[in-house]
């Protein structure tokens, strides 16, 4: 019997066996402990900021850190209530020219139902009365299933619409304690930020610290890099909407475009969300013109955004534009929408891993040789 194939072997289903336990560890840890890794997160991002008060404004740590979180704070808190006032503008606007446009429509469903509907119902009916009699069971079944369809789908749209309305209602106190509890955290933990590092330290053998080192750099600059990419990709969708909106000479363009571009991260939807809607309005009002001109805007910012999106990220992360694209698709298909997230960060993790030979050092663990 050859033992040193065995070991091999054991060794291997242990390291197998660890990563297993790692992934259940970390996935009831993010359960019960969420708001304080959202903590962490947030403590490593305003780091940068708290750093400089503290050093070139000679402010107290903690105080910089309450600055730079009521400055995380205040910019969110502006960026709402400017969208809010947009939004209701465009509400008002919108509310004073309805009834205009909602006569238009009424107007035109009433002609389309005259010169076309009507018709093709009497050729129907005549139809229908020159079929025998099984054949009218057989019309008059299938037209009662298809009507039982429609609405029973009709129905559950409603009433999955309603429950996501209630359920997001009785969310609300537990998002604000997260909230609360988080903020919180993000205090103390940046507070200590750099105790926790040298506690660290003193914890990890160095070899081990360059490893870690080495991951933490390049997920630092790839978390910022994919905030800048998804900034910039949404930047040149609401400026190319904006532009489009001037030439197409559309009322409040400004707010539109800033709407389209959040709506712009939303996947699958993305600005069709808002153009489809808003060209099946033109058309049924009778605007042709901003039809065919919306179609086009809206064909100009798809492709944009499929073309520039898997570059923008790979410059920006630092990783190649087809693997980028494959760890997007990857990562949407199985975490859904934070997956667009997850996807590229855990490609820049199994990148620097293998940059650190952390994996060299764990197959040569396997096969019972030294990884130095």
């Amino acid at each position: 019997m050859n033992w040193k194939y065995i070991h091999r072997v054991l060794r291997f289903f242990l390291v197998i066996f660890l990563i297993i336990l790692s992934l259940i560890a970390f996935y009831y840890i993010w359960h019960l402990a969420y708001p304080f890794v959202i903590a962490l997160l947030l403590a490593f991002l305003i780091n940068p900021m708290v750093d400089l008060l503290e050093r070139r404004g000679k402010i107290p740590r903690p105080f910089a850190v309450a600055l730079s979180i009521l400055f995380l704070i205040g910019v969110l808190a502006a960026f709402i209530a400017l969208l809010v006032n947009e939004l209701v503008q465009g509400i008002v606007y919108i509310a004073s020219v309805l009834p205009g446009n909602f006569q238009e429509i009424v107007s035109f469903i009433e002609e389309l139902f005259v010169s076309h509907v009507m018709p093709l119902y009497n050729q129907l009916e005549d139809l229908f009365k020159d079929l025998n009699k099984d054949q009218q069971t057989t019309v008059l079944d299938n037209i009662q299933s298809i009507g039982t369809t429609v609405t029973t789908a009709v129905t559950d749209i409603l009433q999955s619409l309603v429950e996501g309305i209630r359920s997001i209602i009785v969310s609300l106190p537990t998002i604000l304690t997260v909230l609360v509890f988080s903020m919180l955290a993000t205090f103390f933990i940046s507070k200590d930020w750099y105790k926790f590092i040298n506690w660290l330290k003193k914890k990890v053998r160095s070899d081990i610290q360059k490893s870690i080192g080495t991951v933490y750099v390049d997920l630092r600059r790839a978390l910022f890099g994919f905030l800048k990419a998804q900034l910039t990709l949404i930047s040149m969708t609401a400026v190319i909407v904006l532009i489009g909106l001037f030439i197409l000479r559309v009322d409040y363009a400004i707010t539109i475009a800033i709407i389209i571009g959040l709506v712009d991260l939303l996947p699958y939807l993305g600005t069709g969300a808002i153009f489809v809607p808003w060209m099946i309005y033109s058309f049924l009002t009778g605007n042709y013109a901003l039809t065919i001109g919306l179609s086009i805007l809206y064909g100009v910012v798809v492709i944009q955004r499929q073309v520039m999106e898997p570059k923008v990220l790979s410059s920006n992360i630092g990783l190649d534009p087809l693997a980028t694209l494959i760890a997007l698709f990857v990562g949407f298909q199985l975490f859904g929408f934070i997956g667009l997230i997850i996807g590229p960060v855990l490609l820049v993790v199994l990148k620097t891993l293998y940059q650190a030979n952390v994996f060299k050092d764990i197959w040569g663990y396997v096969k019972g040789v030294s990884g130095k």
